[in-house]
């Protein structure tokens, strides 16, 4: 979580490739990371086949991933790609052979709020050769800390600011116990300096489309617990019609150019245009439909020559269209719809990590409806996801008998 809520490495040391080819010391970080994790899991002899079982959407999602490097057009660097893809998927069995996979999931987060939030706001203040950000084409000045760009500061922390609030309701309902005396002021003073690092510079040098998701999983939360204390909850067919309704809300708004949340844009201080999104939208969409169904394959449109079009999808099921088609959208959407099961079995076991769960859902699908990370398992809040989803099965007993 540390390295993909963050700049690559290479950029860190100003050695980074072109798109296509990366830069070494990620590819032999990333080779170390994987080698790390298989063998762990070969150590606590890791029951594969249940995992498998246990996760059908999940799996079959990652073998059309595999399966359409076959009709890339540039398919060794879509192998590659896909290959990062795997990577999580072990990186989530790795949790899952925890003893304690939620609390290994606590402390990821912790962690990753604890030292990413403070080293954003250094940067931004010492070093703005790495903490901040300019503008393509208006040379407007944004923060962007530990991450590439705004949008994905804006990831980082949506993240941090919601398990930071979510761990103090837990503390103060007594479900969770503080660590040390230090903890709750130390997360309140966290949570003060996430929403500066979210207010940006200045007036637009923001992540709107963060902000908005941040309420919104604020919002359900405080909804589900209002619910619990009235002695009722959610069903299972009230969250699945919801993550449906957002799913089609997201690809609608695709086709009908943006103007759906043209209100909800005016309010977030952004135009018509979503800040110019629609514009992005109306040229690759015709891209992406000239193979609707299957697309182009697997991590093969986005190279340095597409990216002089347009930079970023700014939609995830736009980029699932471009890469995987419509097959892909249906795949990913059954993945999540499967993980909203699964997260309201977990709500009536254990409503606290319910509740993240379903909140991480429903912020993820709001972030993709003008930013794009549900393309990817390797995107901070789709790794949550997956991380969330793997861990609820009770599939590996040899560790926990032993």
């Amino acid at each position: 979580m540390l390295y993909v809520t963050s700049k690559p490495l290479g950029a860190w040391f100003r050695y980074s490739g072109d798109m296509e080819s990366g830069s070494p010391l990620d590819r032999t970080f990333l080779t170390l990371l994987m080698c790390a994790a298989l063998w762990i899991l070969f150590r606590r002899k890791f029951d594969w086949l249940g995992a498998i079982k246990e996760n059908v959407w999940l799996i079959v999602l990652i073998v059309f991933m595999l399966v359409s490097v076959s009709w890339s057009d540039i398919p060794y660097i879509s192998f590659k790609r896909w290959t990062r893809e795997f990577q999580a998927i072990v990186i989530a069995f790795v949790i899952l052979s925890e003893r304690s996979p939620h609390q290994a999931i606590e402390a990821i987060l912790r962690r990753t709020a604890y030292i990413l939030i403070p080293f954003s706001l250094i940067l931004i203040k010492y070093f703005p050769e790495y903490g901040v950000s300019y503008g393509r084409y208006g040379g407007g000045r944004m923060w962007v800390g530990v991450a590439l760009q705004k949008n994905s500061l804006g990831h980082l922390c949506l993240i941090s600011a919601f398990f930071l609030v979510w761990s103090l309701v837990r503390e103060r309902q007594r479900h969770n116990p503080r660590v040390s005396k230090y903890q709750t002021p130390l997360a309140i003073f966290l949570i003060a300096m996430t929403l500066v690092l979210m207010g940006g510079p200045g007036w637009k040098s923001y992540s709107a489309t963060s902000i908005v998701a941040l309420a919104v999983g604020l919002l359900v939360y405080w909804r589900i617990s209002s619910l619990k204390k009235r002695g009722t909850h959610w069903t299972a067919s009230t969250l699945v019609a919801i993550v449906a309704a957002l799913i089609v809300f997201g690809i609608f708004i695709l086709f009908a150019g943006g103007s759906s949340i043209e209100f909800i844009a005016s309010a977030a201080g952004r135009d018509a245009t979503l800040t110019g999104r629609t514009g992005i939208w109306a040229v690759l969409l015709p891209i992406a439909m000239q193979k609707p169904f299957m697309g182009r394959g697997f991590g093969s449109y986005w190279t340095t020559t597409t990216t002089k079009l347009a930079p970023h999808a700014h939609n995830g099921y736009l980029d699932l269209l471009l890469g995987l088609g419509f097959v892909g959208i249906v795949l990913v959407s059954m993945f999540l719809l499967s993980s909203c099961r699964k997260a309201h079995q977990t709500l009536m076991a254990n409503f606290d990590w319910g509740t993240l769960w379903i909140c991480y859902l429903i912020m993820l699908l709001i972030c993709n409806i003008t930013e794009s990370s549900m393309n990817s398992f390797t995107r901070p809040l789709t790794a949550l996801i997956l991380f969330l989803t793997v861990s609820s099965a009770n599939v590996f007993s040899a560790r926990n008998q032993s």
